[in-house]
């Protein structure tokens, strides 16, 4: 391959960049600007969801620099505290319905309130994240992880919850995507996926009716979200990978990769106010120096 190599959208084969379709399905050659997010989700789909994960303990280690909170408990170990996660962007309520910051149902997802929390999602992440990717393609997954996310974090913004954050909610709605994968592709495979993740669903719910300061909203939202999208998008085995797709997956990985720069620029060097937490007085909030 004097050109290079690009991965079919379709079936998710390696061809020759200078070939007009796929020599093994007949698809058509995806673009040179969808081949930089399509290619990342080769290798099993490793590749995309490290970058993922990485950026994800970055913005962790991040908002541990801008401030943590002394001591804690097991559940809240290497907690960052409030402000850190209003500066780097913690959404809800508060932050947009508020003060109409709608950035962070973006950035929200990428912040977490301690180790085992950062852990547990990038856990399901680093097992759930290359299965959605082998049946909907690289582009497709991080769309429904991006915009599953913002649906989560909508319904939790319109259900009250004053402050949240974490990627359970993105993390969900790829789970979401699998069950409609599975109810709509049928057959054995079909039903042992769905019934595979029919097990985590029952899983989530449990969970987040004993454990406290879940937030049930965010992943019912990112369940539905992900159900939806992955309807909407199709999957590769029924639907080939098109324009469309490839315009999302590139506007969902530069409006990420946007507000997060900005969120950690505007935390480490910006001199905006921070929402205060509740009963907190705004006089008493200070930015790191």
């Amino acid at each position: 391959m004097s050109q290079g190599s690009t991965i079919c959208p379709h079936c998710g084969r390696l061809i020759d960049s200078s070939q007009s379709s796929c020599p093994w399905c007949g698809a058509a050659r995806p673009s040179r600007m969808a081949g930089i997010i399509e290619s990342t989700g080769g290798d099993n789909g490793n590749f995309l969801v490290t970058g993922i994960i990485a950026a994800n303990v970055v913005f962790y280690l991040l908002s541990l620099y801008l401030g943590r909170e002394p001591g804690g408990s097991l559940l809240g170990f290497l907690s960052p505290n409030h402000n850190s996660l209003m500066l780097l962007g913690a959404t809800g309520a508060v932050p947009v319905l508020e003060y109409g910051r709608l950035w962070t149902l973006i950035s929200a997802s990428y912040l977490h309130g301690g180790l085992l929390h950062i852990l547990f999602n990038m856990m399901a992440l680093r097992q759930i994240g290359p299965w959605v990717i082998a049946e909907f393609g690289a582009g497709r997954m991080f769309v429904i992880y991006t915009l599953s996310g913002v649906a989560g974090y909508l319904v939790s913004c319109f259900a009250g919850i004053a402050f949240t954050i974490g990627a359970s909610a993105s993390v969900c709605g790829l789970i979401g995507a699998l069950f409609y994968f599975g109810k709509s592709r049928g057959g054995s495979y079909g039903t042992a996926v769905s019934s595979e993740v029919s097990g985590w669903l029952v899983s989530l719910l449990v969970f987040g009716l004993i454990m406290p300061g879940i937030n049930n909203w965010g992943h019912g939202g990112g369940v539905v979200g992900g159900i939806l999208l992955a309807k909407l998008l199709g999957y590769r085995e029924r639907r080939p990978q098109t324009a469309v797709h490839q315009l999302l997956a590139l506007g969902c990985l530069l409006l990420t990769v946007f507000i997060l720069a900005l969120a950690a620029y505007s935390a480490l060097f910006d001199s905006a106010p921070v929402i205060p937490a509740p009963g907190q007085d705004q006089n008493c909030v200070r930015r790191p120096r």
